[in-house]
């Protein structure tokens, strides 16, 4: 870790990289506007995946002092990470056929049968507690009238992965165990949410005269307002919605996991403990003896003790952590690899052949509707996680390490 602290801060930037020349000169830009931010706590952080986001880094962490600032929580409220490890090795099952190829390409195929992937959407609603939570507490959102029709629609995206870098992945773990891990968030609801509030928040800051600059992409809400409270409610929303999503998600994934494998074996399938944690959110925390908002966008928290997941690229290692509290990093830690190429970048640098050869070769089964633009998400669009991971050592132990045995990507 070293720290910026120049002509361009108000407040000190701490960076989990070996040196300045790790960053890109966008998200180092990015990381000068947080710092210049008056309502900042302590310093910024950026963590060993950071890379340019939307107005803040992804692997970007700040604390503020009585406001929230929605792009610095990002437009996937509540996008997080959900695993579970199960007592099948892999050596009992990977050479068994089924009518449908091995059985991790039976799996594969009936979990992109079951859950909607990319755009798609259920036919009909889905089960949402949290939903029908929030259409008993209609008071706490009906101001919103642009946001309150989501509601509704949420329940036809109630376990669905979308697209994107989401993922359901079959791993294997060093021991030789079966593991099931899922990326996703809340889906268009969280996007909707940031947006609009956001666009309040330009809004507002132009008429205080505020001095966070408009292109900074950084306008924010008093927690004390009413566009605060308004936005904390949603954001909420957002989170819960996205945590359900996952568990709606590992059930089905689960489910056809045990009944694949009890099928085609005398096996027994049991399940471990889950992990379901976010990424992308704001929480009120005290920090060097303050109550402050940390807004930790593209990055977990990891409490002392607390379990997490940091997920690599497909065809990667991913880890299961358990967190050491450092306090410098307000008690954060990376939330992936972090991406190495953007999007555009990868699809000119890396051709759909090259990485459909690299899964093979890894004997990772991909499933995936249109192979058109994989590259987008290969592992070659990623640092390398492991990197990553020796740089966060002062934040986390790694207690699980998982390599990729096959895929579904939206």
């Amino acid at each position: 870790m070293f720290v910026i602290y120049n002509e361009n801060t108000r407040f000190p930037i701490k960076v989990w990289l070996e040196d300045k020349t790790k960053l890109e000169d966008s998200c180092l830009e990015q990381a000068y506007h947080l710092s210049q931010l008056p309502f900042i706590h302590k310093w910024v952080c950026l963590m060993p995946d950071t890379h340019t986001g939307k107005g803040m880094p992804i692997g970007g962490v700040i604390a503020t002092k009585d406001v929230i600032i929605p792009n610095a929580v990002g437009v996937d409220i509540g996008c997080g990470m959900d695993f579970i490890p199960t007592n099948i090795h892999m050596e009992d099952i990977k050479e068994i056929q089924t009518g449908n190829g091995s059985i991790i390409q039976s799996m594969i195929g009936n979990i992109m049968r079951t859950i909607p992937l990319n755009t798609e959407r259920y036919k009909i609603p889905q089960e949402s507690a949290v939903l029908d939570r929030a259409k008993q507490e209609m008071d706490k959102y009906e101001e919103n009238e642009k946001l309150v029709p989501l509601i509704e629609d949420g329940y036809f995206q109630a376990g669905s992965l979308g697209g994107g870098n989401h993922f359901i992945e079959l791993q294997e773990d060093e021991e030789g165990y079966l593991c099931i891990m899922i990326h996703s968030g809340s889906r268009h609801l969280g996007k909707a949410v940031c947006d609009y509030f956001h666009e309040t928040a330009r809004e507002l800051n132009r008429k205080w005269y505020s001095e966070v600059k408009d292109e900074y992409r950084l306008s924010f809400l008093p927690v004390s307002s009413k566009e605060g409270q308004q936005y904390l409610n949603w954001m909420n929303l957002a989170m819960d919605y996205a945590f359900e999503n996952r568990e709606r998600m590992l059930i089905k994934t689960c489910a056809i996991v045990k009944e694949v494998i009890e099928k085609h074996t005398e096996l027994k399938v049991e399940f471990g403990e889950e992990i379901n944690c976010h990424h992308n959110y704001a929480s009120l925390e005290n920090h060097y003896d303050a109550n402050v908002w940390v807004h930790r966008k593209g990055a977990t928290r990891v409490r002392e003790g607390e379990m997490a997941v940091i997920p690599g690229a497909m065809g990667s290692y991913s880890y299961v952590v358990r967190g050491k509290g450092n306090k410098e990093s307000f008690c954060t830690s990376s939330h992936g690899a972090g991406r190495s190429y953007s999007r555009s970048g990868a699809m000119q640098a890396f051709s759909v052949e090259k990485v459909m050869v690299d899964l093979k070769e890894q004997g990772v089964i991909l499933g995936k509707r249109k192979k058109n633009d994989v590259p987008e998400e290969c592992r070659f669009a990623y640092k390398d996680i492991d990197l990553v991971m020796a740089q966060q050592e002062d934040m986390v132990t790694a207690v699980r390490k998982l390599k990729t045995v096959g895929v579904v990507k939206g």
